[in-house]
């Protein structure tokens, strides 16, 4: 499915503030100017101010500076999702939509102010000259980038680059004395949307998709042509923290559940005229169940999918209401490489609703804190705490009831599980001693686990070697022991997020979410609807 006019994106929850102002007194003296009627005139007073600044001011000012302050300021004053993108910034964000980069390949993370590799892509360019999972990047191009608080960003920003090019780092192996060099000439690497599919049972498939770019259509019919192939009749997809991104992948994506002439949305704005996107009754998954999981962090396309197949009455939406995103935003580009998205319509579900959350226009900073006051309002465990307006009352094609005016509501509510919560359980995970231990475990272990390839493997690997037992020990050397009743509470949801999350450091996400589920209510409901 297309959609023929200018890429229309629903981005990541995003906003460019920039305080600032400035103040054009009166001039003074017999050879004064003003600003003539037409000068002061819409767009033509900035031009015009910017004009006397560089002719008349007592300093040389670079207006391109001014600019680049008095834009964000400008787009701020409209809407919580319309953003300035400097042109030093295009490149990232590009990245993000397109769905690849130019890089080395690894996935890592910062311990102990040391770059340490999780992850190497298979068939990349750092495979294919020897860096393993577990190596710590102690220098790029000679620059030494361990122990001096290097941040993610320009760690990043020093292994990425164009196709073609070449980055030497210096690694540090266990067992080896010195460093190993290496010189890795970059390549493509691809940002994957979909982050785990695999069989739940016999009969039910199961995807995680982390954003909407727009190689994750691509990558979704894989998934489900994969999981078909295995005998999945049913379908969880998980958009769960999912915050968006294009419309166009949304749209083929959701297509594949419904039949031929089922609205999918519609759009319409000020200056757009009303665009309706239908099915084509081409998709792949129309008959079997599915069940689709959200959240408060769900928002824009993941609240159009959710939308679409609640309307169509489709599917089943479990969990939790959506963060209430119901605008489009257009991509226009400048002459210098930098771009204005800019919020041109607003979206409506099949019943006819927008599910935009209000917002004040110039100031965003409630729009950011509904989240946190969903959570002491007590929206988050009790669906009674949610109130709708009966203006926006809306009916499915079946005739259920529905509503607009702030998010997608789900089918069936699942409240946060804050019961399993303990002293010791928080103080963990808020001193980052879970992914401290897991990552370190899986680091000092990779021998032991070679041949353990599949979460299942893993999983028996782990509580071979008493994996919690080894936790508890090191939290007691960082001064931190439970009580006697807080490993009651919380024992059996740490060791498995624990497992889960050693898994993830040995195999990625294919080893997450298979071993994550069995403490995850929101799934464990979703998969009882599907059988």
């Amino acid at each position: 499915m297309k959609i023929n006019k200018r890429s229309l994106y629903l981005p990541l929850l995003l906003a460019v503030f920039t305080a600032g102002g400035f103040l054009l007194g009166n001039r003074l003296g017999k050879n004064s100017s003003s600003l003539s009627q037409s000068e002061t005139q819409g767009s033509s007073k900035i031009g015009a101010i910017l004009s006397l600044i560089a002719n008349d001011y007592v300093d040389k000012v670079p207006l391109s500076d001014l600019e680049e302050k008095t834009i964000p300021l400008i787009v701020s004053n409209l809407d919580p999702h319309s953003v300035y993108i400097p042109a030093k910034e295009m490149q990232g964000v590009e990245d993000e939509m397109t769905g690849n980069f130019g890089g080395i390949g690894v996935q890592f993370t910062l311990q102990n102010d040391t770059v340490m590799v999780v992850e190497v892509i298979s068939g990349g360019p750092s495979q294919k000259v020897g860096v393993l999972p577990g190596d710590r990047i102690v220098t790029v191009n000679s620059r030494s980038i361990a122990g001096n608080k290097t941040s993610d960003s320009k760690i990043m920003s020093m292994l990425r680059g164009p196709k073609g090019t070449k980055v030497r780092i210096g690694v540090k192996r266990k067992g080896m004395k010195g460093l190993a060099n290496f010189v890795i000439t970059r390549d493509e690497i691809p940002i994957y949307s979909v982050d785990a599919a695999y069989m739940i049972n016999r009969n039910t498939g199961f995807v995680k998709v982390s954003k909407f770019a727009d190689n994750t259509y691509d990558e979704f019919i894989k998934a489900l042509k994969q999981l078909k192939s295995q005998g999945a009749k049913n379908l969880i997809v998980d958009l769960r923290g999912n915050p968006g991104g294009s419309l166009n992948a949304v749209t083929q994506m959701v297509n594949e559940f419904l039949n031929k002439n089922d609205l999918i949305l519609f759009t319409k704005g000020e200056n757009r005229p009303k665009n309706s996107i239908y099915a084509d009754g081409k998709g792949i998954w129309k008959t079997g169940k599915v069940s689709v999981l959200i959240d408060e962090f769900s928002a824009s396309a993941s609240e159009i999918f959710s939308g679409a197949i609640q309307d169509n009455d489709r599917g089943m939406i479990v969990g939790r209401r959506s963060f209430g995103k119901g605008l489009v935003q257009e991509q226009i580009p400048m002459n210098d490489g930098s771009a204005i998205r800019l919020t041109v319509a607003r979206y409506y579900t099949p019943s006819g609703r927008c599910i935009q959350k209000p917002y004040a226009k110039g100031d965003a900073t409630d729009y950011y804190k509904d989240i946190e006051k969903r959570y002491k309002h007590g929206e988050f465990t009790q669906r009674d705490s949610i109130k709708f307006s009966p203006s926006q009352k809306f009916k499915t094609k079946h005739g259920r009831t529905v509503y607009g005016g702030g998010g997608i509501m789900p089918d069936v509510f699942v409240s946060a599980d804050i019961s399993a919560n303990s002293p010791f359980y928080n103080t963990v995970f808020q001193r980052g001693l879970v992914y401290e231990f897991a990552f370190s475990y899986a680091d000092k272990n990779r021998n032991g686990m070679k041949y353990c390839r599949t979460p299942s493997s893993l999983n028996q690997y782990f509580m071979s070697q008493h994996l919690f037992s080894q936790f508890l020990s090191y939290c007691k050397k960082k001064g931190v022991s439970p009580r006697p009743n807080d490993l009651h509470k919380s024992g059996a949801l740490l060791q498995n997020q624990l497992i889960a999350l050693t898994a993830r450091n040995v195999i990625g996400d294919a080893g997450f979410y298979p071993l994550i589920q069995k403490e995850d209510k929101t799934l464990l409901k979703a998969i009882a609807f599907t059988r």
